[in-house]
């Protein structure tokens, strides 16, 4: 049975890793709505970029427009970009991202390469002994565009001077602070999906189209500018998006860690009680041993 002294110790030890949870939950709190904010100001606009791009990608004739709206008849390479975290004590989130892309390359039956957001996944690619051509960590929270531009461009750069014949993305969608989903999409070659009505995909359109649009000033110098740069912009929207889920899933992992510590803390405390309560009734129980052997000893002598 441990001694009063080893409870006290285990009891300030939990209080203060209950203090160091409850600090992280806190920080987390805070830069989870700044990304949330983030995501919601960047929402709109990757959505109509998607939109412009999905439009270009339904006209006819739209192999010739542009190399990242191309198909290749030959799949040989397939890049990864996958979005992870720089830090753990985010719960399952880092692993789930992980597990989710390694489940969906194994259907690919191609040689994959992974460009990695983030030291944790680097890691656990590594550590697996799969194929990380570039890394990218320590951004800001939230990062700006800037921060992220040459992710996007190394990304499309690789597959335009033939490296890969698919790009995939893998991230956390941001749902709500309690749901985040993993996704695993294609980014380029670009294509486009005819579903019915209702049913909702990322490269989906509901109608197919011949209208064939005009270019001013010129077509190549528009699509050389704004196909590049919304792709880099999808890839923006993605680590925002992974931002949040991460700091959302930590703060819920920080959360439910101090919870637990309160209540290991109460158990504890009654080991504690019960264990210093035996204590003094041992203590009273020598002494009253005591006093009787001492009457006992008195009543021979007399």
């Amino acid at each position: 049975m441990p001694s009063t002294r080893e409870m006290r110790l285990r009891i300030r030890s939990v209080k203060n890793i209950a203090q160091v949870t409850k600090a992280l939950e806190t920080v987390s709190a805070s830069k989870v709505r700044r990304a949330v904010q983030a995501v919601a100001a960047t929402q709109p606009y990757a959505e109509k970029a998607w939109k412009v791009l999905l439009h270009l990608a339904r006209q006819p004739g739209h192999n010739n427009l542009h190399p990242l709206l191309s198909k290749r008849p030959e799949i040989k390479n397939v890049l990864v970009l996958m979005v992870s975290g720089d830090r753990g004590l985010a719960g399952a989130y880092n692993v789930n991202i992980l597990r989710y892309t390694l489940q969906n390359c194994l259907e690919l039956s191609t040689p994959v390469s992974f460009v990695v957001v983030g030291r944790k996944g680097r890691d656990l690619l590594i550590r697996r002994q799969l194929k990380v051509i570039a890394e990218f960590s320590h951004l800001p929270s939230p990062p700006a565009y800037v921060n992220v531009s040459p992710i996007g461009r190394l990304v499309v750069d690789e597959y335009l001077k033939g490296a890969f014949d698919q790009v995939y993305l893998a991230y956390t969608e941001f749902k709500s602070m309690v749901r985040q989903e993993t996704v695993f999409r294609k980014l380029l070659p670009l294509e486009v999906e005819f579903l019915p009505e209702g049913q909702k995909s990322y490269n989906v359109t509901h109608h197919k189209t011949n209208s064939v649009f005009t270019y001013e000033p010129d077509q190549n110098e528009i699509l050389d500018q704004i196909i590049p740069r919304f792709t880099g912009l999808q890839v923006y929207a993605a680590i925002l998006s992974s931002q949040a889920s991460e700091h959302a899933a930590r703060m819920i992992a920080m959360r439910n860690a101090t919870d637990n510590a309160k209540e290991l803390i109460a158990l504890l405390q009654l080991e504690y009680n019960k264990i210093r309560q035996q204590a003094i009734t041992n203590d009273m129980l020598d002494i009253a041993g005591g006093a009787e052997a001492l009457a006992q000893v008195r009543a021979v002598i007399e």
